[in-house]
């Protein structure tokens, strides 16, 4: 058992899980691997006798670094000067004799992806994968690697077992590593020019109770445990029945084993197993992870990483046309706000996905095959958001203003957007007086009359009483692909779906 204090996670481990006889990295360090650039400091931690210091050695061009450290309870731990960019170089560590050496290490930004299903969907699943495939040995700075699967009730203080360790990309590992990650990763090397790192630590058909820690849950009152069911096989393609989905069982075996490491930032896509568990916690339960892994990675980090690093996440795509719990799970992905960044989601950065449905995906159409345009949306929030890129457009447009005029709303938008007329995915909220709709309320289709650089005009006379509230693209299956009736102006970013509950 691990205990967080201002050292870190080193402070309480039991001597019976240390092997002791020879110094040894931390599962999650090897060759290959990018550690995190200045003006942050990277930690390198491993394994070691207490009967002798541990002397590290990191070089390069220009560069060589020396420090001696002590190992408390079997565990050494070091945090590295500021370096820039850059590589190759090569860290030793040795403790009387015993040595290990990493080489071809490279230092650059390091991007953790996280979630279920949808972030494990392989390069090779994805459509136009063997070309995708094809072009990875151009990028060898980007550098990738992956958790194995694994649970447990307690948190570890290391990765029990790794799929996939650092390397450097050939066709046939990113062909089995995750498209959103490898894909996010490789656009972002085309801006930034330097080395980027993947850590893709995922796993299929899971909520988000099981990624958050008990501190998280505690927050939004979910922490006793529920069973967890499903008889849905879409919803996990690696089922290993419900005890993945247990409180806390994924971020005691796949997030806080990484909590020392040093990182720029996250990238998220989960939220298919919370449209029918715990769909009303959501947005509480999502903030608050993103809160709790902010502060876990910064305590673990010895304060290198930053308290409130960036984290983008994919709004849900689509399903099966007819499920209730998608639409409500978008919104409360953003904390009900209908965007992000946003007052209570700072610091992050959303891609919308609902306008890319693939209904004839062979993995069922809750995995949609298109993760390129997915990718790319989250590199323009991160270009934005994270690097500070001015000009970057990331976001879709989402309403300024909304007025009730006569026999029609007019809905004023955030920036110029390109309309396409639709008959029904614009909703009205008909009730005999006037009073804040929901869910069960009545909702009738709300064609669009006209529309202009900034506005949508639509129509109300459906409505033979009053009208309380309106909505938009609310349902699982809203438009077909890059077919919904509002897009930016120059048609790249769909605008998110968003409900009015009560009319000005």
């Amino acid at each position: 058992m691990c205990e967080r204090n201002v050292f870190g996670l080193l402070c309480v481990i039991s001597a019976l899980n240390v092997v002791r006889a020879d110094v040894r990295f931390a599962s999650y360090y090897g060759d290959h691997m990018v550690l995190q650039q200045a003006p942050a400091r990277a930690v390198l931690w491993g394994y070691g006798s207490d009967q002798y210091k541990v002397s590290v050695i990191l070089q390069g061009t220009n560069l060589y670094h020396a420090a001696d450290v002590y190992v408390q309870n079997g565990v050494w731990r070091v945090t590295l000067p500021p370096t820039k960019a850059g590589g190759p170089y090569s860290v030793n560590v040795s403790q009387q004799g015993s040595q290990v050496t990493l080489t071809d290490l490279m230092f650059g930004d390091v991007w953790m992806c996280g979630g279920q299903s949808n972030m494990r969907f392989s390069v090779s699943e994805e459509f136009n994968g063997s070309a995708e495939m094809a072009l990875a040995p151009q990028y060898p700075d980007v550098r990738i690697f992956m958790a194995a699967s694994n649970l447990s009730k307690e948190e570890l203080m290391d990765l029990p077992k790794v799929r996939m360790p650092w390397s450097v990309p050939t066709a046939e590992r990113v062909g089995h590593f995750s498209a959103v990650c490898w894909l996010f990763g490789r656009y972002l090397y085309q801006v930034l020019g330097y080395p980027v790192g993947l850590v893709d630590s995922s796993y299929g058909g899971t909520p988000v109770e099981a990624w958050s820690s008990p501190q998280a849950l505690h927050k939004c009152g979910l922490e006793k445990q529920e069973e967890v069911y499903s008889s849905d096989s879409n919803f996990s393609r690696d089922d290993v029945g419900p005890a993945k989905r247990n409180n806390s069982v994924l971020w005691n075996a796949m997030i806080h084993p990484f909590l020392n490491m040093t990182i720029k930032g996250v990238i998220w896509y989960q939220g298919e197993s919370n449209t029918w568990y715990h769909l009303e916690k959501y947005s509480c339960s999502f903030p608050a992870m993103i809160d709790d892994w902010r502060a876990a990675f910064h305590l673990g980090s010895g304060g290198q990483t930053a308290p409130d690093f960036p984290f983008g996440f994919v709004q849900l795509c689509t399903r099966n046309k007819t499920e209730d719990g998608f639409p409500v799970l978008r919104w409360h992905q953003t904390a009900d706000y209908g965007f992000a960044p946003n007052p209570r989601m700072n610091n992050t950065f959303m891609a919308v996905a609902l306008d890319l449905p693939d209904e004839k995906s062979p993995w069922g159409s809750i995995h949609p095959r298109f993760k390129q345009d997915v990718a790319y949306r989250l590199t323009l929030g991160a270009r934005a958001v994270a690097y500070g890129e001015k000009g970057v457009s990331f976001q879709g447009p989402f309403p300024d203003s909304v007025q009730l005029i006569g026999d029609s709303i007019n809905i004023t938008y955030n920036q110029p957007v390109s309309v396409t007329p639709t008959k029904s995915v614009f909703e009205i909220c008909c009730t005999e007086e006037k009073k804040p709709c929901n869910g069960s309320s009545k909702w009738l289709p709300a064609p669009t009359m006209q529309w202009g650089e900034r506005y949508v005009q639509v129509s109300v006379s459906r409505c033979e009483s009053v009208v309380s509230g309106l909505r938009y693209a609310w349902s699982d299956w809203p438009c077909e692909f890059k077919a919904c009736p509002v897009y930016s102006a120059d048609r790249g970013l769909p605008a998110p779906p968003f409900t009015l509950n009560t009319l000005p």
